[in-house]
């Protein structure tokens, strides 16, 4: 029979584990019952060559999972990686590796409160090692930087990319704001510096500035500029496409935020007079064209081509995620979030395409007539481009709620898991195209069916932010879950660093190609670590209420009013507050916890500024100061009660081989016979060597361990 399905093949099954047995069977450690995300059930023996691991962070090592028979858990979410038999009696189904995701059948470890952070870390530690070499001691030069390298962070030739370039910026200066690292800040800073002087053109009477789009480093020395973009084909064009000069703007403006540099945000806002003069359409029409000519700079000339009068979701919708959110959120100007507004009624009245196929449209001509004929697109669609609506209308209805907002987001996550959405194996498809065709029940993978890196960032984040900003369908932070559990199962490269731009459907890396590299016109450090930080903020401030911190480094003076707006991004009202504030090191008092801002002081030359936000209804934290020889200090802060707890257990309890605690009590208010509970079982179960100093305790702290009797059980200083 034509294409019957009569030869083995590995593949993966992602799925969660219904039943479990241990028969006396040839090979088979276990055999479970698995069923995938869209309810399909397989049956999966566990060869004795199966192998289990726990994922693992970038910059960790292999983690071996416990025993078997202690892992197969009813319940429990795993990926199964194996071969298909297709046997006269069945197709089956035999184990070879088992990848888990938490320590016991309800944890997940990408949502332990640092996961996002760490693997920032260690994504700047790669782009930093890459590009500038700082680990052999050199110094951080951008005339050094390029734009295509390897696999293992190796510089492939002298072409240095507009968007590429600033989009590195905003990894470092979002990598910055996540851990501190004064590498970061200084990456961003020169950077945003180095796109200033060697890729903005400026009319200052014109009240205008653009961006160059490539500049090629020749071996002896000297640049050569491009103004019209060279990124292949019909993309650019040798026009010079919006979404260039878009993300021109996502590092400067995430520095800016940073920094407050009043010469970076002149850039910006004339960089925004230029979109608006030449790409905007002034025409009742409205939206902003895709590309215009590098001379005329109008986007109605034939030399244009087929990018001739065209509108699409770049030219519409990146201004938000790429710069615009961003800008509000440092400014707190009313013609931001009027700009964010405007686009985002023109995404909600003329993208949905729902009587056609389950995917928006997002190629248009100069009416909003549907374009269903240019270059490579087609009649087709970027999975992650209807996801990446979806997470940034849901961050718009935080910012202006607009019933139109709501439910243009709910129709593409409510539909899209279906069409675009690998329900097998986990993860999101790449681009597809947009009708069934007759007898086809699959809607059709246009090239392949792997997955890059950035529409599984865009998936993530699309159900993450909605189920913490909606809180209506459950079955989104399921979709997150998996999301996110493909990806830190699969892109990161463990061996070079870095995250691979395309897996197979199966997870295994794919490495032919520019797609092997780490760098390129279409990768750099943006969207991994856009990932980290929007994963990093709504898992923790808005799905699991864990505190975070967050870095700024504001040039004195430059922010009016000396106040610095520290919101990290656009979260629903009243959601979080600012709990503390240090500026060097030294706690600083003078802010609004409700604003979520800082009052600057007006004498200090350099300023280092810690923020701490914390979830609405959560009093208290704890946060590890030191860790050395064993001994852990951490710093307590508000209320230490029965329901706080498990902020303090969790603190302790991803600590390996400790010997002792410090528990510093400055900002500790009060503490329950709970939390005295805890840390004399504590004691208990770590033996006799254990040790718990008590330091700087409050006086109603003090008295509530005098009563409770329990003063000769600590060390108190």
């Amino acid at each position: 029979m034509a294409n019957s399905l009569d030869f083995t093949f590995s593949d993966l099954i992602a799925g969660y584990i219904t039943t479990v047995t241990f028969p006396d069977q040839f090979d088979a450690q276990g055999v479970i019952g698995l069923r995938t995300s869209d309810g399909r059930e397989y049956d999966v023996k566990v060869t004795y060559a199966c192998y289990a691991e726990l994922v693992r962070n970038l910059g960790e090592p292999f983690n071996v999972a416990p025993d078997i028979k202690d892992i197969l858990v009813e319940g429990r979410f795993i990926h199964v990686y194996g071969v298909f038999y297709p046997e006269a009696s069945e197709l089956k189904f035999e184990a070879k590796h088992l990848v888990l995701f938490g320590r016991t059948k309800n944890h997940l470890r990408f949502e332990e409160q640092d996961w996002w952070i760490r693997q920032i870390q260690q994504l700047l530690n790669f782009y930093l090692e890459a590009q500038f070499g700082v680990q052999e001691g050199k110094t951080i030069d951008f005339r050094n930087f390029r734009t295509d390298i390897s696999a293992e962070g190796e510089k492939l030739d002298g072409q240095q990319n507009l968007d590429t370039i600033s989009r590195l910026i905003y990894g470092f200066a979002t990598a910055y704001m996540l851990t501190g690292d004064e590498r970061a800040l200084e990456a961003a800073v020169k950077g945003t510096d180095y796109m200033r002087q060697h890729f903005r053109f400026r009319n200052s009477s014109e009240g205008i500035c653009y961006w160059y789009s490539q500049i090629d480093i020749r071996p002896d020395g000297t640049t050569r500029k491009y103004i019209g973009s060279q990124a292949g084909g019909d993309e650019g064009g040798n026009a010079m496409p919006c979404y260039e000069q878009i993300y021109a703007l996502a590092g400067p403006t995430q520095t800016f935020r940073l920094t407050g540099n009043r010469d970076v945000l002149k850039d910006i806002e004339n960089t925004i007079a230029f979109l608006n003069r030449c790409y905007k359409d002034p025409t009742p029409k409205g939206g902003y064209y895709s590309h215009i000519d590098p001379i005329t700079l109008s986007p109605h000339v034939d030399s244009l081509g087929i990018n001739k009068e065209r509108k699409n979701w770049n030219s519409v919708g990146d201004h938000a995620p790429a710069y615009l959110i961003n800008l509000w959120l440092a400014t707190g100007k009313q013609e931001y979030a009027d700009f964010l507004e405007y686009c985002f009624d023109l995404i909600c009245k003329h993208f949905p395409d729902y009587d056609y196929s389950p995917f928006m449209n997002e190629k248009f001509y100069d009416d909003w007539s549907h374009d269903l004929k240019w270059g490579i697109h087609q009649a087709r669609c970027v999975v992650g481009h209807n996801l990446k609506v979806a997470w940034n209308l849901t961050r718009m209805q935080s910012l202006r709620p607009k019933a139109s907002y709501k439910t243009f987001a709910h129709q593409i996550a409510d539909i899209i898991p279906k069409a675009g959405c690998d329900t097998q194996r986990g993860g999101w498809y790449d681009m597809m195209e947009r009708t069934l065709k007759e007898g086809e029940a699959f809607y059709r993978l246009v090239w392949h069916d792997r997955k890059a890196w950035w529409q599984q960032e865009q998936g993530i984040l699309a159900y993450y932010i909605m189920a913490g900003v909606y809180k209506d369908k459950p079955e989104y932070l399921q979709y997150a879950r998996e999301g996110s559990a493909f990806y830190n199962a699969w892109f990161l490269d463990y061996e070079a660093g870095g995250v691979y731009f395309n897996v197979l459907a199966n997870g295994q890396p794919y490495a032919l190609g520019t797609e092997r590299d780490k760098g390129s016109h279409s990768m750099a450090g943006y969207h991994s670590f856009e990932l980290c930080f929007l994963s990093a903020i709504y898992t923790n401030l808005l799905i699991n209420k864990e505190p975070m911190d967050f870095f700024f480094s504001p040039e004195p003076g430059a922010w009016e009013d000396n106040i610095l707006r520290v919101a990290p991004d656009i979260l629903p009202p009243s959601s979080v507050k600012l709990t503390e504030v240090w500026i060097n090191g030294h706690s600083h008092t003078d802010f609004d916890s409700e604003a979520l801002t800082v009052k600057l002081p007006t004498d200090l030359k350099k300023m280092k500024v810690r923020c701490r936000i914390t979830p609405s209804g959560v009093d208290f934290n704890a946060e590890l100061m030191s860790y050395e020889n064993g001994i852990a200090t951490l710093a307590l802060a508000g209320n230490l009660n029965s329901s706080s707890l498990k902020y303090l257990r969790e603190a302790v309890e991803k600590l390996h081989n400790l010997t002792g605690i410090v528990l510093d009590g400055t900002n500790l208010q009060s503490i329950s016979d709970a939390g005295f509970n805890y840390l004399i079982f504590t004691k208990q179960t770590r033996g006799e060597l254990f040790s718990i100093t008590l330091r700087n305790l409050q006086p109603a702290v003090k008295q509530a361990l005098v009563d409770s009797e329990l003063m000769e059980e600590f060390t108190v200083v």
